[in-house]
């Protein structure tokens, strides 16, 4: 065991060094002067070639790397010439509002797809099955902001059951007190149940577009494994000890069929948090996502190239988890010259 942890922590290093040097070469061969958006159309030669110097944009891109990696290293991410701010202290102010928007939307997805792939698959009825696999080519088919702009044109301009592109609370409703940054816990843990149920309210629509792709991949997985795995002799074993249909199911089909869908809900998980740039901006939520997008368009480079980073380090962190996971409830991973 100790030997596959220190392999997939080796493989977690490389690959982030991989992510900072390719993000590194990419935001610096892009178009576009970075020092002049910062100076402005009007500047000098001498103004420009200073705050050039300022940005550390007149040394050599072996150096600017090396000052880049290691100050990530050290703390130091940057400054931000479009917002006048450390790096640091945007992404903290912004964070928890795209975890928590990550959080909902994995969560939402993940017990959907697991009810309906049991759903599917339990007695293989032609029309549930069918109206299933229907819902996730749907999912797999669909832009993920363009279902959250179709969400809000039915459901807040059409309709007006809940709220639009607002951010997290509505304009007359107070945030709660910061304990855990999720409005929603923080809010009940104040027992603000108003405030609760309209963050709640708020995070339904662009956590549904968020997740919807999500589960349509978590559901066909899940339900191409229940097969496979629901064709095996060992099921036929456990219902000749006397279990029901269901407790065969439940207690030996669906986990033997969930391990290979572990590996992928981390994977999702990681995607959910760090890839809702597009949604953040449609629905206005004060996330790190709108800030990317925000900062990509100034060439902010400082920002972009932390927010990768941290991707990146997010990526490898949790894909470590789940491959150590994995081989403490599967001994065929962990000793492989035991099968």
């Amino acid at each position: 065991m100790s030997r596959v942890i220190i392999s997939r922590t080796l493989g977690a290093i490389v690959a982030v060094l991989g992510a900072s040097i390719i993000s590194f070469l990419f935001l610096r061969v892009a178009p576009g002067d970075p020092a002049r958006l910062v100076a402005g159309p009007l500047a000098s030669p001498d103004q420009l070639a200073a705050i050039r110097k300022q940005m550390g944009l007149d040394q050599s891109l072996v150096v600017q790397y090396w000052d880049y990696i290691t100050s990530f290293v050290r703390g130091d991410w940057g400054f931000s010439f479009g917002t006048g701010e450390a790096v640091t202290t945007l992404m903290r102010q912004r964070a928890m509002a795209s975890v928590e928007l990550g959080v909902f939307a994995f969560v939402g997805a993940f017990v959907s797809a697991v009810a309906l792939a049991l759903v599917a698959t339990y007695r293989r009825r032609p029309v549930v099955d069918g109206t299933v696999r229907s819902i996730s080519f749907l999912g797999l088919g669909t832009p993920p902001f363009w279902l959250g702009i179709l969400l809000l044109l039915v459901f807040f301009v059409w309709l007006g059951w809940l709220p639009g592109p607002e951010g997290r609370l509505g304009p007359t409703t107070t945030a709660p007190p910061s304990v855990t940054g999720f409005y929603t816990i923080d809010a009940l843990l104040a027992g603000q149940w108003a405030t609760f149920w309209d963050a709640f309210r708020h995070l339904l629509l662009p956590a549904f577009a968020l997740g919807f792709a999500s589960f349509a991949y978590l559901v066909r997985l899940l339900r191409a494994n229940l097969l496979e795995v629901g064709r095996e002799p060992f099921l036929v074993v456990t219902r000749s000890k006397g279990l029901s249909r269901w407790s065969s199911y439940s207690r030996h089909a669906l986990p033997n069929a969930f391990l290979p869908t572990l590996t992928a809900a981390g994977l999702v998980f990681a995607q959910l948090i760090t890839s809702a740039v597009l949604i953040e901006k449609v629905f206005n939520w004060p996330g790190v996502g709108q800030l990317v997008v925000d900062s990509i368009l100034r060439k902010d480079f400082a920002v972009v190239e932390a927010f990768i980073l941290l991707s990146a380090i997010l990526y490898v962190i949790v894909n470590s988890l789940v491959d150590v996971f994995y081989g403490v409830v599967d001994p065929r991973v962990r000793n492989p010259t035991s099968v």
